[in-house]
């Protein structure tokens, strides 16, 4: 089982809720793969009836028909909400963010009056990468390793925006363990809180499911093995991830399999649709 929930994403819930009676419209940026499971479920709560959008980042890396599908799920939900799909470094695509988000509180955003912005969003989902990219220049850290950003900012992009930025918050309790292990398989959680072989696996068993002539591609196989765990032998010895006496490095293998995926060598792949939604 998956639990990891970082001291400092504590305080950046109290963060959030402090800043949000000076905000306008809140950001939130999701992964395009999992939009579900790396959505924050505090939010809804927090940002009461402010209006919100919904920014499926990574959009280059996942399945671009499923990605579509989300984008109309979001916005037939009504809320305040609007959703877009972009990919974080493109300068045209932050500028039709800046442009959506005027269009959503025009009375904001003149001398005097500036339009607040809070973007949240959680561990490794290219909430830092929206910002610089926004910004045109490198304000928030950037790294390949989940929650790198600690401290709360505000930055003013000299447009009659400011963004207000926060932590990353992950919801502490991770009740949905297929949430989790797909939040595992992007990256989003952090190393010591898994096992690369069990996620693995869960990724192997996933591909083999729903994107299998992807595998046959990427590692050149002659058939689909079982599942999941024989992915991963099969991908080590055809990536050479051998110990002594030719035995299959299975974390090496499962590390392998992962950074690949991330990697998006493996293809655009999405890992939630909406027949994937539990109805409670």
């Amino acid at each position: 089982m998956i639990k990891w929930f970082p001291g400092h994403m504590h305080s950046a819930r109290k963060q959030i809720s402090e800043a949000m009676p000076k905000i306008d419209l809140v950001i939130e940026v999701l992964d395009a793969r999992l939009p579900l499971a790396s959505s924050n479920p505090l939010l809804t709560e927090l940002r009461g009836t402010k209006p919100c959008i919904k920014v499926l980042n990574k959009s280059d890396l996942a399945d671009p028909a499923v990605t579509a599908e989300w984008v109309r799920y979001f916005e037939s939900s009504g809320k305040g909400i609007k959703a877009v799909a972009i990919t974080a470094t493109g300068k045209g695509e932050a500028t039709r963010l800046t442009r959506l988000s005027r269009s959503l509180v025009p009375h904001r955003g003149g001398p005097g009056k500036p339009l607040r912005i809070l973007i949240v969003g959680i561990p490794n989902v290219g909430k830092s990468t929206l910002i610089n990219t926004l910004c045109g220049r490198k304000i928030a850290k950037v790294g390949d390793r989940p929650a790198i950003t600690r401290n709360s900012q505000q930055v003013d992009l000299r447009n009659g925006i400011f963004l207000y930025d926060t932590p990353g918050v992950l919801a502490p309790n991770l009740e949905d363990q297929r949430g989790a292990m797909c939040l595992a398989v992007t990256g989003a959680i952090g190393d010591n809180a898994m096992d690369h072989e069990q996620v693995a696996a869960f990724a192997g068993d996933f591909l083999l499911e729903r994107y299998p002539q992807q595998l046959l591609e990427r590692y050149k196989l002659g058939a689909l093995p079982e599942n999941g765990a024989f992915l991963i032998e099969e991908v080590g010895r055809r990536r050479g991830c051998l110990a002594t006496g030719g035995v299959v490095d299975r974390q090496r293998a499962a590390e392998l399999l992962l950074n690949d995926f991330q990697g998006g060598r493996l293809g655009r792949i999405s890992m939630e649709t909406q027949a994937d939604i539990v109805v409670e």
